[in-house]
């Protein structure tokens, strides 16, 4: 199935801007300082979800300024489309984390299925604590747990279908430099 990209092309001209590139860095420097804080003595696994999640990871982990460990995770509900599913796991950690700090970085918090099950999952793989890591924090209330926030949040946002700095509308505009809302979503 092939995506229309003039379709693909008017979404993006037609879209609300959020967040510019500009406020998007600040954010993310914030996020870096507040781990830099709380966790520099933590010798942490750093898992960037993917695919979202490695514009902020590949911005963030430049900036804190302790040793850690990085690898990936790929784990998703969406799989392209614009609402989610399963949880379906394409690749698991490789890199040990029994009796390790672990810090999960993603590209958004939306209901938090995906994200809830990959913290389980460090959990039950023996971690010593799980921290999350989110560029951007959707404002609602379907929540997978009620009132739940990640440990570190860049950015809050409106209740519509976002894209940019990783986050994708079908697949498309992960690259986009900025936070925007898609016109109608």
């Amino acid at each position: 199935m092939s995506t229309d990209l003039q379709h693909i092309r008017q979404v993006m001209a037609q879209a609300d801007v959020l967040y510019t590139e500009a406020e998007v860095e600040a954010a993310i420097d914030k996020v870096a300082s507040q781990i830099n804080q709380r966790l520099a003595d933590a010798n942490p696994v750093v898992f960037c979800v993917m695919n979202g999640g490695l514009i902020f990871a590949g911005k963030l982990l430049s900036k804190l300024n302790f040793p850690l460990e990085q690898s990936y995770l790929h784990a998703s509900r969406y799989r392209n489309q614009t609402s989610g599913g399963e949880l379906f796991w394409k690749a698991k950690p490789e890199i040990s984390i029994r009796d390790r700090s672990v810090i999960i970085v993603d590209d958004i918090l939306d209901e938090g299925h995906t994200l809830a099950a990959i913290i389980e999952y460090c959990k039950a793989e023996g971690a010593t604590a799980v921290y999350s890591a989110v560029l951007m924090d959707k404002d609602h209330d379907r929540k997978a747990i009620p009132g739940w926030e990640a440990d570190f949040t860049g950015l809050h946002c409106i209740d519509r279908y976002i894209f940019g700095y990783g986050m994708d509308y079908k697949g498309y505009w992960r690259n986009a430099a900025g936070i925007y809302a898609v016109k109608g979503m």
